[in-house]
């Protein structure tokens, strides 16, 4: 083997994490593997040897991140018996890593860069995904590419007022915070993560200590940098001098003109309009139609440039934005609940020019969100789609499948509201179409759900609102945005989604772009801003829809659930199915048995509870069985001289014998009708030959002229 180089990262609870390199994968340009017990990751790093055009304004950095099923001895299931697409939780993985390493990597990079993680080798002991920031940052350190690292992520939650880092997945069930972080030496990059409604000041303190654990591995990965004496290569891309000349002549002919159109304070649809006229005008003013076909890139790189010049500068000198708001402002908002009168529940709630189609529908246990991938076997009962189809931003697009953007937009909505939702019998499916787009569609879908929750019948236990907050810095001065649009997304320096009762936030989700440095006092400030924001969108909320609807629409499926002894089962599914399949069809009924320790669970889904009452009924009689020492209304079946039989559920029988009916001689025919309704109780159970034994006159008096003279 070749020479191993080791840095071991010490963490509080006693375990280690070890970064290695030099021994795997040495045809790349950089590779690292992090370990942490029995869990290990391989990271690579490969930089293109020629350079590209770049004619996406688009940084040309792509992260991959893949979970071998032999890392956990299983092996994929399906026919192809290999690994195949990336799950959902593989795509979040990869956008946390490419979140964290993006700003951190050069605007005027011009050959492509691609990070492949792997995970080799695991355990339960730790979550997997948390390691692989750690592992691409040590290997894009180390392959000497232009990089203002090193940084790393690292998971952190509270179980009981204490912090526990990077933990298993069964910690995770127990932590009223889990926040994910990523950072550099100096600042916070990137936040994701859900909680149980906490303070503004307890999201504070823990991103704090989450950036205190992040040093040591920033500095682990200085000492592996040092030991290799790596060098970082030159990135200097020269500009076009006919590029230059373009750039001059669309700032000076562009610029006043762009200026004066943004002062209208037009909406996006008007304002995008007269953009593009003035554009078209410059393009066909002075060149060819060659030549701007050519130059397309070049047209909107520049176009942007001046584009972003202005929307910071209107802000921060005038504090002016594009749509007329101030900082601190909400767009407009406008709901409609029970819109689509068919489903379950639906809302279309609009704010500014941003618009959420979002729809409840409530099933039964069949129809869980099955996860079974390398580190999770899990049945989601609750689970939310997010979907962005190209008209909502006016494009056209060719649609290939869910986008990771759509993927990480849904858990976020989905990791809001997940906590809110009280225990019920239903499987929760929850589905936004965005129709229209300008910012903040993943809050608009988190507050469209919270109303289509309460008109589904769901009684959440408040509803979620949720704001996009944004910041633009420029030397000294900074303003924070409330309510982001589009535009101030895009060439603003912070885009950090917070949703949150009127109690406290259940998620978040923040990116930085090329910004430095971000101040805890900074994000204090913000936090603060955006809880005014959100509090203002749940006061619109609440009089759009004050409570939950009382009943559920006569469209949803009726659920019961109960359980019986797990001996029973076989019983109520009779030989081949025949008995639970004669009940199914004479009630109209689904019904679904699952084993669980010693019960066994029924779950019954019909149209009517009338159906489900029958369903219950004759289930019950099948799994009847008599407890001793309890009292039952007892049915009088047929009179003998030594006793009385008497049912005491359908079509199981008793003998109340002649000595148990009363403290005294009586003529049990004089005394009895057949039909009769009497209370007994269970004195006796023959278990070997299934034998009850009932008594009515221990339920009675006992007199002394009771007694036989």
């Amino acid at each position: 083997m070749p020479d191993l180089i080791q840095e071991n990262i010490s963490l509080n609870d006693g375990r280690k994490i070890i970064i290695e390199t030099g021994s795997l994968a040495r045809q790349s340009d950089g590779s690292a593997t992090v370990r942490l017990n029995n869990t290990i990751l391989l990271a690579t790093v490969v930089e293109s040897h020629k350079e590209i055009k770049n004619e996406t304004n688009f940084l040309p950095l792509t992260v991959d991140y893949r979970e071998k099923y032999s890392a956990c001895g299983k092996i994929p299931g399906g026919y192809i018996k290999r690994e195949g697409r990336p799950s959902n939780e593989e795509i979040l993985t990869m956008r946390l890593v490419d979140r964290t390493l993006r700003p951190m990597v050069p605007e005027n990079l011009n050959k492509e860069i691609q990070i492949m993680i792997s995970l080799l080798s695991y355990d339960n002991t730790v979550i997997p995904d948390i390691l692989a920031g750690l592992a691409a940052s040590a290997a894009l350190s180390i392959s000497g590419i232009q990089f203002y690292g090193p940084v790393s992520v690292i998971r952190i939650i509270r179980i009981n007022k204490k912090f526990f880092v990077n933990p298993s997945l069964d910690q995770l069930k127990e932590a009223d915070i889990d926040l994910i972080v990523g950072a550099s030496k100096d600042s916070i990059i990137m936040i994701e993560g859900e909680m149980k409604e906490i303070k503004e000041e307890d999201f504070i303190y823990i991103v704090e200590e989450a950036h205190k654990l992040i040093i040591p591995q920033i500095k682990a990965q200085k000492h592996l940098i040092n030991k290799l004496k790596i060098s970082k290569k030159n990135v200097t891309k020269k500009e076009n001098k006919d590029d230059l000349t373009i750039k001059k002549k669309m700032f000076s002919s562009l610029y006043d003109k762009i200026k004066n159109v943004f002062e209208k304070l037009l909406d996006k649809k008007s304002r995008l309009i007269q953009e593009r006229k003035i554009l078209n005008n410059f393009k066909q003013q002075f060149f060819t139609e060659k030549e701007i076909e050519e130059k397309e890139f070049i047209f909107d790189k520049f176009y942007n440039e001046i584009k972003k010049k202005l929307i910071r500068k209107l802000l921060i000198e005038n504090g002016i934005r594009l749509d007329g708001r101030n900082n601190k402002q909400i767009r407009s908002i406008s709901s409609y609940v029970d819109y689509l009168p068919g489903v379950h529940g639906s809302n279309l709630f609009s704010r500014g020019d941003t618009q959420s189609l979002t729809t409840v529908t409530l099933g039964s246990s069949l129809d869980v969100n099955k996860i079974d991938n390398v580190t999770m076997e899990n049945n989601e009962k609750f689970y939310l789609h997010y979907n962005f189809p190209p008209f909502s931003t006016g494009e056209i697009r060719h649609i290939r499948g869910v986008s990771r953007r759509e993927v990480g937009h849904g858990n976020l909505a989905q990791r809001a509201l997940k906590n809110i939702i009280p225990k019920n019998p239903y499987t929760i499916r929850i589905v936004s179409d965005i129709l229209e787009s300008n910012g903040s569609s993943s809050m608009a879908t988190v507050c469209a759900a919270s109303l289509a929750l309460m008109d589904a019948g769901i009684p959440i236990k408040s509803p979620v609102s949720g704001i996009s907050m944004g910041l633009i810095m420029d030397n000294d001065k900074h303003i924070i945005i409330s309510d982001l649009i589009g535009e101030e997304d895009y060439f603003g320096d912070l885009d950090f989604k917070i949703t949150g009762t009127k109690k406290g936030i259940t998620a978040c989700q923040m990116d930085v772009k090329k910004i430095k440095g971000l101040t805890l006092q900074i994000l204090r400030n913000i936090l603060k801003q955006a809880l005014e924001g959100r509090i203002f969108i749940l006061k619109k909320m609440f009089k759009i829809l004050p409570i939950h609807r009382k009943e559920m629409k006569q469209n949803v499926p009726k659920i019961y659930t109960f359980s019986i002894p797990k001996r029973c089962i076989g019983l109520v599914i009779g030989a081949g199915g025949k008995i639970i399949q004669e009940i199914q069809s004479k009630t109209n009924t689904n019904i679904i048995i699952e084993e669980k320790e010693n019960l066994g669970y029924i779950e019954i889904i019909g149209k009517s509870f009338e159906e489900i009452d029958k369903a219950i009924e004759k289930i019950k009689n099948i799994t009847f069985i008599p407890e001793l020492g309890k009292i039952y209304n007892a049915k009088v079946k047929s009179i003998k001289d030594f006793g009385v039989f008497v049912e005491i559920s359908k079509g199981i029988e008793g003998l109340l014998h002649i000595s148990e009916i009363e403290w005294k001689n009586i003529n049990i025919k004089e005394k009895f009708n057949i039909g009769d309704i009497i209370d007994v109780k269970v004195i006796g159970i023959d278990e070997k030959n299934k034998k009850i034994k009932l008594s009515r006159k221990i339920l009675l008096p006992k007199n002394k002229k009771n007694y036989k003279q």
